[in-house]
């Protein structure tokens, strides 16, 4: 197995602690973020990580020369094609040439701190995909967001944006009025056949391909995560707040609710 961590982000809301230092290097429990992230997906069984880069890429190259995950740790440098970072989708296919394993693979933003099990969700995608063929399984859970996924019995069935005020449905939902809305964590397993989607280079979002391939037939299945600690790195607050749930031994130890964990 082969995992990827998203961590070409500029991370604009930490500023200043982003100027000199990449969000995916900043200090978390005494290890940069990106190690604990790497860390966690070693333990899960990555025999390989493949991370993107660049804002200050040239440290993240350096972080991985030099990493003591014990794993090959491979750069795929964004700062080197493009002036901008190429975002998720963008940076997953320009990082498709460095994948090795014929495998489905994890993929996981840098700037979520969590203890979903991340061995458990790689199985439920394995599982999940002998049984119905599924592109994806995204970890999801029940909480306020204002970009939620609208999920039912079968997986993800569109997006919404509610500040925005607008909503895509990529497929009808499996049964009338039986759709609900979860917060999308930065956590996902996909098959390795989603590099043989036709993607165009440039820079977009991989929630718009998911709404595209689910269009085209795709199944993008769910694995919820609901009630296990997960923080979502943006702001200096929220960096506060995750460092002392997980210095205090408060957010590790919890479990996915399983109930809905294969949808």
């Amino acid at each position: 197995m082969e995992a990827m961590i998203f961590a070409a982000g500029k991370g604009r809301r930490l500023r200043p602690l982003t100027d000199t230092t990449p969000k995916a290097l900043i200090d978390f429990g005494g290890v940069p973020l990106m190690e604990r992230v790497a860390g966690n997906l070693v333990a899960a069984g990555a025999h390989r990580v493949i991370v993107n880069a660049h804002h200050l890429a040239h440290q993240v190259a350096e972080w991985a020369a030099a990493s003591p995950l014990g794993v090959p740790v491979a750069v795929s440098r964004e700062d080197e094609v493009s002036p901008a970072p190429l975002d998720t989708s963008g940076g997953l296919f320009h990082a498709g040439p460095l994948f090795e394993a014929e495998a489905p693979f994890l993929l996981h933003n840098c700037d979520v701190a969590t203890a979903v099990d991340l061995a458990a969700l790689y199985h439920a995608h394995v599982e999940g995909a002998a049984r119905d063929g599924r592109l994806a399984t995204l970890v999801v859970a029940e909480r306020a967001t204002t970009r939620p996924l609208l999920v039912d019995g079968d997986g993800v069935v569109g997006r919404a944006n509610r500040t925005e005020g607008w909503e895509v449905i990529a497929r009808a939902p499996s049964r009338a009025g039986e759709t609900g809305a979860y917060g999308f964590c930065g956590i996902h397993v996909l098959s390795e056949r989603v590099f043989e989607r036709s993607a165009e280079g440039g820079t977009f979002s991989i929630m718009d391909s998911y709404m595209d391939w689910i269009g085209d037939g795709e199944r993008v299945g769910v694995f919820d995560a609901t009630g296990t600690p997960w923080y979502d790195i943006g702001t200096p607050e929220r960096l506060a707040a995750a460092r002392r749930a997980f210095a205090a031994g408060s957010a590790t130890g919890a479990t996915p609710s399983g109930g809905s964990a294969g949808a």
